[in-house]
């Protein structure tokens, strides 16, 4: 048999088996990721802080840097930006969170322990991911401090024009 085309190229690596067309329709499958503890990890990520998450089946217990997420995050805000993920999901106490954050301030480590307690739900419960996607939870905030330029004041500012 001679291929002349493409379109029968593919007609036959299809016959063959070679190749599978996937379906139009289908949706991309998630599955659940937990170790053998039944723990789920993620690693969130804001300005330059790193959180690593582990969260499992428990009373509602937030811990960071082996403290109380109250004590650990002092500002009201910053409680409420880490409970968001969990309240999207209506899975409040449902879940004990314990992670450790570096880098950054307050601020950029309460963003980045939301955006890994969110991948670490949904690597609990894929089903959530439609519900934190839709909250913006799971996107990586990427915005980070702009470099100091040489020749200027700050990143942006230059030196004050003097004519004379």
């Amino acid at each position: 048999m001679s291929v002349t085309s493409l379109e029968d190229l593919k007609v036959v690596a299809e016959e063959a088996g070679i190749v599978q067309q996937p379906e139009a329709d289908e949706a991309p499958v998630y599955v659940r990721k937990v170790d053998e503890q039944g723990r789920a990890y993620a690693t969130g990520k804001r300005k330059t802080a790193i959180a690593r998450v582990w969260i499992k089946p428990g009373a509602g217990r937030i811990t960071v840097n082996k403290k109380d997420h109250a004590d650990y995050f002092g500002r009201p805000v910053l409680q409420m930006i880490i409970k968001q993920p969990l309240v999207a999901a209506n899975r409040n106490d449902q879940f004990d969170v314990v992670c450790t954050v570096t880098g950054s301030g307050p601020s950029g480590q309460a963003g980045a322990v939301r955006h890994g307690i969110s991948k670490a739900l949904t690597y609990f419960e894929p089903e959530l991911r439609a519900v934190l996607k839709k909250g913006g939870f799971l996107t990586r905030d990427s915005r980070v401090v702009e470099r100091k330029k040489y020749g200027r004041k700050k990143a942006r500012r230059s030196f004050q024009f003097s004519k004379r």
